[in-house]
């Protein structure tokens, strides 16, 4: 598969060949669904807690005697059934993360990319830094790609410089190609990738195939 690359300023310059192992396959909604449940399950602090009866702080006494009063039996004022009391079956904290296979979080990544390859929603832009690190330096760049759209950059490295640059830009986020997120990348409307990260992308998942 031909891609067109293009210049900073969104001009055609040349052409670059996607892996059409990497950039070519058929879309798998269920793999697909898989990873990102998983990004989303590890993400969750399950930091939730509550008290049942025998952690909240009161007297063990009952409240009044047990016959005569016309009200109804119970025990102390820690019970479920007032307030301030214990709950019953309440959240306690727990851990959601969960490993996800290899070869399936490979899988998905590839399957998002060539989604977003055959959707004309991924554009290779030439390699770029922004030395100043300032934000409107790599806004005029990004001007020429999309119009303020949830865009993710993919990297060929960890650049500093462009990621203190889109530090304070909401709808973009950026990622090394040696460490693509599912969800990010599904969700976004345009995904620039630049083209030595493209080429790192083909070469890398290669790799990844030959060690499994």
């Amino acid at each position: 598969m031909n891609r067109v690359v293009y210049s900073i300023d969104g001009k055609d310059v040349r052409s670059i060949e996607l892996d059409d192992a990497v950039f070519g396959l058929l879309v798998n909604e269920d793999i697909i669904w898989y990873a990102i449940h998983n990004e989303l399950a590890n993400k969750r602090l399950g930091s939730a807690c509550t008290k049942d009866r025998g952690e909240v702080h009161g007297s063990n006494a009952k409240p009044y005697k047990q016959k005569g009063t016309g009200r109804a039996r119970r025990g102390d004022k820690k019970s479920p059934i007032v307030v301030g009391g214990g709950v019953v079956f309440g959240p306690k904290p727990r851990d959601y993360s969960y490993a996800m296979p290899k070869k399936a979080k490979r899988l998905a990544l590839k399957t998002i990319l060539s989604l977003k390859a055959q959707s004309d929603m991924l554009k290779v832009v030439e390699d770029f830094s922004i030395v100043s690190g300032k934000t409107k330096d790599l806004l005029k760049i990004l001007t020429n790609f999309t119009a303020g759209e949830r865009t993710v950059i993919v990297l060929k490295d960890d650049d500093p410089f462009v990621k203190r640059a889109a530090a304070n830009i909401p709808w973009l986020m950026y990622l090394s190609y040696n460490r693509l997120n599912a969800h990010d990348l599904f969700y976004a409307r345009n995904v620039i990738a630049l083209e030595t990260a493209v080429k790192n992308l083909n070469g890398f998942y290669r790799q990844k195939e030959v060690e499994a």
